[in-house]
C-alpha cells in the first residue's frame, strides 16, 4: 500500500482530533498528515491515497465576516489540479441537532470539487445511525463520505472511524 496523504482543516478542534484519530488507527501503511492551511496542491497530487477532513460551519457564521478559513483558502488551489487514477476518501464533521438542514454539506461541497480533478472518490456511508434533515453530501441514498458530529455523538466517532477504515483502506491497495 502506498503512503497515504490526510489532509484536513481548520487547525484546532474536531477536525484535527478527527483526523489523528483516523491517522492513528491506520496501522497498515504510513500516513502522513497535512493541515490545508500550509500545502499547496502539488503536495496532494504527490499522492495516489488521500483522504481529506473538513468541518461544516453553522449557518450562524456563514456571512461575508467569515471568509478565509482554511479550506477557502486551499479550495481555489485545487482548480485545474489532475487527480485521475487517484483515490480520495472524505471525512467530514457537522452538528445533526443544531444543524440537521445543513448535516455535513462542505463534505459534499469538497466532493464537488474533487470529481473536478478527476479522482475517484471512495469510502461512501449508509446513513443508519445518523439523524438529519438534509445534506448536501448525502447523494443516491449514501453519504459521499464518513459523517461525524463531535457535538453530539463523540463516542460514536472512534467505532465510526475503524467502520469506514474498513472500507477505504482495501481500496487504497
Amino acid at each position: 500500500m502506498s503512503k497515504i496523504g490526510l489532509f484536513y482543516g481548520p487547525e484546532g478542534g474536531n477536525v484535527e482530533r478527527a483526523a489523528k484519530i483516523v491517522a492513528d488507527k491506520i496501522t497498515t501503511t504510513e500516513v502522513e498528515v497535512h493541515k490545508v492551511k500550509d500545502v499547496d496542491a502539488d503536495v496532494v497530487a504527490q499522492y495516489s491515497c488521500i483522504i481529506m477532513g473538513i468541518s461544516t460551519l453553522g449557518k450562524h457564521t456563514w456571512s461575508s465576516d467569515n471568509t478565509g478559513n482554511d479550506w477557502d483558502n486551499f479550495l481555489p488551489k485545487l482548480n485545474g489540479l489532475d487527480l485521475k487514477g487517484k483515490k480520495v476518501a472524505l471525512f467530514g464533521l457537522g452538528d445533526h441537532i443544531a444543524y440537521a438542514d445543513f448535516f455535513v454539506d462542505s463534505m459534499g461541497d469538497l466532493a464537488d470539487v474533487i470529481k473536478e480533478t478527476g479522482a475517484e472518490i471512495i469510502g461512501q456511508v449508509s446513513d443508519e445511525g445518523y439523524e438529519f434533515n438534509e445534506s448536501r453530501a448525502f447523494v443516491d441514498g449514501k453519504f459521499i463520505g464518513l459523517p461525524l458530529d463531535e457535538d453530539f455523538e463523540s463516542d460514536m466517532t472512534e467505532k465510526r472511524v475503524a467502520n469506514w477504515l474498513k472500507i477505504i483502506l482495501p481500496e487504497f491497495e
